[in-house]
């Protein structure tokens, strides 16, 4: 993992430490040693304030235990310039460290964390557009092959994938051990939840940094219900879920690819409404970087409402009402599980592809994104969902032919929201327009573009991947040629 790391013994003196030049939005890591009797991590309390412009901007971290008397402090720089710090702490080797660092220019292509803009979108902190485009890979890194879910990822279109921090059975599809546990003890003399396994940590975030390479976004599930009492990690008390997120922040929100799910399927972990309201409060309060946060639901909804999450994850197949969720809470709608392409005799695993690409496009021009998940069989018997490893399926590469459209496409675009609300389309009035027919067969397309002004026709073919230019500007009324088949658009866009 490439980080700045900051190292200071017992007996470091202060003076000694030179100012260390960090690119914007990468990690400045301080260690530290200390020798503590009990549980060091509950009984240490370390954190650190950064601070510019004497004082006017500060931004304050909680440090964490990575084993073998060593403390860790970790701060990601979002402004360029000098940053000075102090740590805290109710142990006296730990406390009073002091120094400062000068923030650079951000490396080539990193754009910092991805937040909400324009209401309904992302854009990543230096304002650079960000357009979901998801996978699902549950158990990539402790179950499978991580490295070859790497590659896999290396050559495919997505830019984000859901991922769980805890182990997880499900069936046949998740069954095996995996290579660490999270916590100190072992599966036949029970988990100590108070004391994080620093190594599992260590390769868990290994990752994190080699999606940052990639360019891909981390969506971290921090609670799943799928433990079937093998590790008893789902029902760890709620005061050891709170300390656990605490350490679980503490390590990762200084990465800037971080999102926050704080659970997959919430409801059936049986927390209460007042135990989730507290671990959402207590997400807010120690990420300092205000990374997105979400909860994905299986049939009940979160109050989704509240002003804790960033935007909606959502379970469900129900598009038509995705134009009404953004009017009602004014928040990005994202559908992160609408069944994936595969051939299980699951009802959740057994798409065509042909209908994963038309609920893309259909989620997409209802002004919503989407994640993929591929759950087809395959020599290896290692499901994509589940564990990562090869993709197989025929999806993917349609949806980079999607992903092309959506990066091409114009900031400001909106669905077209009516009474009816039949239409799939997106609109930036006079200047863009993307119309989806999904599953007609239809042999012409009427348009009603506005009548000054002159438009470039393209005809495409979603799932054969072609894009066709009609010739001379269309304007007004227009009536366009289709060829009578399935998964068709038409995109209108002003003449330069």
């Amino acid at each position: 993992m490439k980080k700045w790391t900051l190292i200071f013994g017992l007996l470091t003196p202060v003076l000694a430490i030179s100012q260390p030049k960090i690119p914007r939005y990468e990690i400045f890591e301080i260690k530290m040693k200390a020798a503590v009797q009990g549980n060091p991590f509950l009984d240490v309390d370390l954190q650190a304030l950064f601070f510019q412009n004497n004082g006017k901007d500060t931004i304050r971290i909680r440090g964490f235990y990575d084993g073998d008397n060593t403390f860790v402090l970790r701060f990601m720089p979002l402004k360029e310039g000098v940053w000075q710090y102090h740590t805290s702490s109710n142990i006296k080797t730990l406390n009073g460290r002091k120094g400062s660092l000068v923030c650079i220019p951000p490396l080539p292509n990193r754009h910092g964390p991805v937040y909400v803009c324009d209401t309904f979108h992302f854009c990543h902190a230096d304002g650079t557009p960000f357009y979901p485009v998801g996978t699902t890979c549950y158990q990539w890194v402790f179950q499978g092959n991580p490295e070859q879910t790497l590659k896999t990822l290396a050559t495919s279109p997505f830019n984000k994938i859901r991922m769980c921090v805890f182990p997880k059975v499900y069936g046949e599809y998740i069954s095996n051990e995996p290579s660490l546990y999270p916590f100190e003890g072992s599966r036949e003399k029970g988990f100590d939840f108070s004391r994080p396994n620093p190594a599992y940590f260590r390769f868990f975030e290994r990752y994190i940094d080699s999606l940052k390479r990639l360019g891909i976004e981390a969506d971290v599930i921090v609670f799943h219900p799928y433990d079937n009492g093998r590790w008893g990690i789902s029902q760890m008390p709620a005061q050891n879920r709170i300390h656990y997120l605490k350490y679980l922040v503490a390590r990762l929100s200084s990465f800037p690819n971080v999102w926050w799910s704080l659970a997959n399927e919430f409801e059936f972990l049986g927390f209460t409404r007042d135990e989730w309201e507290e671990i959402f409060l207590t997400l807010v309060r120690e990420d300092p970087y205000h990374h997105l946060r979400s909860i994905h639901n299986a049939i009940l909804w979160y109050d989704v409402s509240k002003p804790y999450i960033t935007h909606l994850s959502v379970q469900g197949t129900d598009f038509f009402h995705i134009q009404q969720w953004r009017f009602a809470y004014h928040k990005p709608v994202i559908i992160d599980e609408f069944v994936y392409e595969g051939d299980l005799p699951n009802d959740w695993g057994n798409l065509p592809p042909e209908e994963v690409v038309h609920r893309c496009w259909t989620i997409y021009t209802r002004g919503g994104y989407f994640t993929h998940g591929e759950t087809d069989d395959n020599p290896e018997k290692v499901l994509w969902w589940s564990k990562g490893g090869k993709l197989y399926g025929q999806s993917p590469r349609r949806i980079a032919f999607l992903k092309t459209l959506m990066e091409e496409a114009p900031r400001g675009i909106i669905p077209h929201y009516s009474g009816f609300n039949k239409e799939t389309y997106l609109k930036k009035e006079g200047e863009y327009y993307l119309f989806y027919y999904g599953i007609t067969q239809q042999k012409e397309a009427i348009l009603y573009l506005p009548e000054n002004v002159s438009f470039v026709i393209e005809v495409i073919d979603a799932w054969n991947m072609t894009r066709e230019q009609l010739p001379g500007t269309y304007s007004g009324t227009a009536s366009v040629p289709l060829p009578g088949r399935s998964y068709m658009a038409v995109r209108a866009k002003k003449k330069e």
